[in-house]
């Protein structure tokens, strides 16, 4: 996921805005607990996350891939008073460590966590969203923003993560990867629906920001 070298990364987490100490020690845990902690936004993503919230200043924020809760976490920052954060995973055994973290925040009384496949959640869930960030399993991305869109206030955001895909999305597509060939029809479906607006950054391993019209 390093498309320019961590010296430069290094010298932009020098020049960004610091990590809080509870991300930080979040960060840690994850590290020191969890499997697969490069899943973990971390410092610099976590705070374009942060930025753009603070930005949009969402009431209503959608999650779809919790992890560890950095990333909800960092999307709460920008969060209205009146605001609630849902957020859904399907790893059963990190709902208690999420709602620890969570728990630590200003915000633990307004971040909901949902257990179980997000296809089948998202239509249970009758709110309208400012703001969507979509962060898991990569071949269900086409079918979480057709469920996502009719959910979302007219001026909405979209963040979709990982669209770069380590650079898979360059190379010849192998006919047994479903998840590459699924983001390449998703980053041209964004690129091309009217619905949105869009714009590819080349944070990290990709992240498309799409307004909706």
């Amino acid at each position: 996921m390093h498309f320019i070298s961590q010296e430069l990364e290094d010298y932009i987490e020098q020049h960004s805005e610091k990590e809080p100490a509870l991300l930080a020690a979040l960060n840690k845990e994850t590290y020191q607990k969890i499997l697969l902690p490069r899943m973990l936004s971390g410092h610099f993503q976590g705070r374009v996350l942060s930025m753009l919230s603070k930005l949009i200043r969402p009431v209503n924020i959608l999650e779809i891939g919790t992890y560890t809760g950095y990333s909800a976490l960092c999307l709460c920052e920008g969060m209205q008073e009146n605001g609630q954060l849902h957020t859904i995973d399907i790893k059963e055994e990190l709902v208690d460590f999420q709602r620890k973290h969570f728990d630590k925040s200003p915000w633990g009384k307004q971040i909901f966590q949902h257990l179980g496949e997000a296809v089948d959640i998202i239509p249970t869930l009758d709110i309208k969203f400012d703001l969507v960030f979509i962060d898991a399993d990569k071949e269900n991305y086409l079918n979480y923003f057709e469920l996502i869109l009719p959910k979302m206030n007219k001026g909405g955001i979209i963040l979709s993560d990982n669209v770069l895909w380590s650079g898979k999305v360059l190379e010849p597509l192998n006919p047994k990867d479903l998840s590459t060939k699924i983001l390449l029809e998703y980053n041209q479906l964004l690129a091309t629906d009217p619905r949105v607006e869009t714009v590819l950054l080349p944070i990290r391993d990709g992240l498309t920001v799409s307004r909706v019209f």
